[in-house]
């Protein structure tokens, strides 16, 4: 076959797997095309066998940095913290800049402060009951990295960000999206008002819906849509994302419902652009420990009440997983990094300006 025929027929082959995913999935409307565009972080299957839970963000020189976790496998003893800069428009080689004991290392997250900051907060420990939360920062735009420390000392269960990025309110504080995964799980907010130097844990959401009683709710994402009013989504093992509102700055919490979004027990992630649309990445398949593929952009532009267009990142038939995503926005840009069947990381970055006819 011609080679500019096989394309032809590849394109056609996923686009007809991408229809009947929404044809099985009445979460979702009819899919836009697949992102094109996409890169590998790294050459895959030389630096280690499995990596996972990537998290992404944009320098002001123009530079992203990647970080997630890898090792022989999650869970694994040699599992740390990776992470690589993309300078010039390609990936420099990756390199562990966190091992603190033969322990696993889980969920790391970047975070820059207004002063220029580059923080990296991860998790610590061989079961999650017992996570320890670390940062470390850099000076330099991530070239060299502080020893590091723990967040709260003492803790277990973890504290700060669990997975995805805090944000920084309009007075000033840094809320993070956080949970424990101990005595059932529980989600909760955590907030600092001196620069990420000390944390208050909120307590736990409550739910509203009894079906959502004794169910997973763990790492939210959070967003301001207007001085003091707080959204977050949560990641849920009943078969949808879940929401929870706060008017006092996150504070107080409404109590939990269930949103119209598919989720699988997987990870999202969700980003505000300037002109107050939300970009929420995520898998759409609404059964509990269902598939991981597709993964999806979805765009909202009434606060999250609904997302009536879907944008393909990337699809396969079922067992194969593109998940976790980190998805950000800058400037006129977004960017997103996500799980590629466990042995790499892809990453994407596009205008906001291809979004506009999907106001």
């Amino acid at each position: 076959m011609h080679q500019s025929m096989r394309r032809v027929a590849f394109f056609f082959f996923f686009y007809s797997l991408a229809a009947i995913a929404v044809a099985q999935n009445k979460t979702t409307t009819a899919f836009k095309d697949s992102l094109p565009g996409k890169e590998f972080i790294f050459e895959q299957g030389k630096y280690f066998p499995q990596c996972h839970a990537s998290t992404v963000l944009h320098l002001k020189n123009g530079q992203f940095l990647a970080a997630w976790f890898a090792g022989k496998e999650e869970k694994n003893d040699d599992v740390g913290i990776w992470l690589s800069r993309r300078v010039n428009g390609k990936w420099e080689a990756p390199k562990e800049v966190a091992k603190i004991r033969d322990d696993p290392h889980w969920n790391p997250v970047l975070f820059q402060s207004p002063a220029g900051r580059i923080f990296l907060y991860f998790k610590v420990g061989k079961e999650i009951p017992h996570w320890e939360t670390w940062v470390q920062y850099s000076d330099d735009l991530g070239k060299t990295w502080s020893a590091a420390y723990e967040l709260v000392k003492g803790d277990k269960g973890g504290r700060g960000p669990v997975k995805n990025k805090p944000i920084i309110l309009s007075d000033g504080s840094w809320l993070a999206g956080a949970s424990h995964e101990d005595n059932g799980e529980h989600a909760f907010v955590d907030r600092s008002t001196d620069g990420g130097k000390t944390w208050t844990a909120s307590p736990y959401l409550t739910v509203g819906d009894p079906a959502l009683a004794d169910q997973r709710l763990i790492q939210p994402t959070l967003w301001e849509s207007a001085p003091g009013h707080v959204h977050m989504l949560i990641r849920s093992s009943i078969g949808f994302i879940c929401r929870s509102d706060s008017k006092d700055g996150g504070k107080t919490w409404s109590p939990v419902y269930k949103t119209t979004l598919g989720n699988p027990n997987s990870g999202i992630d969700l980003t505000k652009l300037p002109d107050g649309r939300l970009v929420l990445a995520y898998n759409p398949d609404n059964k509990d420990e269902g598939d991981r593929s597709p993964i999806l952009l979805a765009v909202s532009s009434d606060n999250g009440k609904t997302w009536p267009k879907q944008i393909l990142i990337e699809n396969a038939p079922p067992d194969h997983e593109f998940s976790y995503p980190a998805v950000i926005s800058f400037g006129d840009s977004i960017a997103i990094t996500y799980t590629w069947e466990r042995r790499n990381i892809r990453f994407w970055t596009g205008s906001i300006r291809n979004l506009k006819s999907l106001k």
